[in-house]
């Protein structure tokens, strides 16, 4: 029997919409920052040939860092099967940085993970990820050479940023340059992200969505 409102007048039961699947994945991904992250996704999204746009969904949706895995697997509890989680976060300031990747991979959730932060993975489509331990630094540091090459000030929160980078950068280049830091922090014996300094993993989510053209 349906359920009545307060005004005694018969609640219709909403019905969840069905989900028209993406025909080349539905990438959902979750991250702590409260812009650099989402305009830089987002603008790939866009930056991408139209039909293939049309046929990839890109959400990102930002939190807490200690909410991140919680939140991934609840926006992943409905069609699972057809959603790729991501969660995307640096280094910086972050306790227990290691125990969150390591969680997220136990629970079918892919990381993208930035040391020291996200950067100075931006940092190598100008050609370099200089050794740089500290993420104020590196953010400084990078916004110099983004001014240089752009003649724009970097801003966190620029919409446009992703174009502006892609433009005057080298995307298959920073790709190449962040998976040599990686492997390289490997062979030298470093086991946990938190000891790998510059490096990243964002290249993997990145090639992997290049990947769809």
């Amino acid at each position: 029997m349906a359920q009545k409102d307060r005004t005694g007048n018969r609640k219709i039961r909403e019905q969840r919409r069905p989900f028209k699947v993406p025909e080349l994945g539905y990438y959902l991904i979750v991250t702590d920052t409260e812009a650099t992250e989402r305009c830089y996704f987002e603008g790939l999204h866009q930056a991408l040939p139209e039909e293939v746009r049309n046929r990839l969904v890109i959400k990102v949706v930002e939190t807490k860092t200690r909410n991140m895995i919680d939140k991934c697997l609840e926006l992943t509890a409905y069609d699972a099967q057809y959603r790729i989680p991501w969660i995307v976060f640096d280094r910086d300031q972050v306790q227990k940085f290691d125990d969150i990747i390591a969680e997220a991979a136990s629970k079918g959730i892919q990381v993208a993970w930035s040391n020291p932060c996200f950067e100075i993975w931006m940092y190598a489509y100008f050609g370099s990820m200089p050794a740089i331990q500290d993420s104020g630094t590196c953010c400084t540091e990078f916004g110099r050479v983004y001014e240089a090459k752009t003649g724009q000030k970097y801003s966190k929160a620029d919409e446009q940023m992703y174009g502006k980078i892609y433009r005057v950068g080298d995307e298959a280049k920073a790709i190449s340059i962040a998976r040599q830091k990686l492997e390289q922090c490997i062979r030298e014996g470093k086991a946990k992200p938190s000891e790998m300094c510059p490096c990243t993993t964002v290249h993997e989510l990145v090639g992997e969505i290049r990947g769809k053209i």
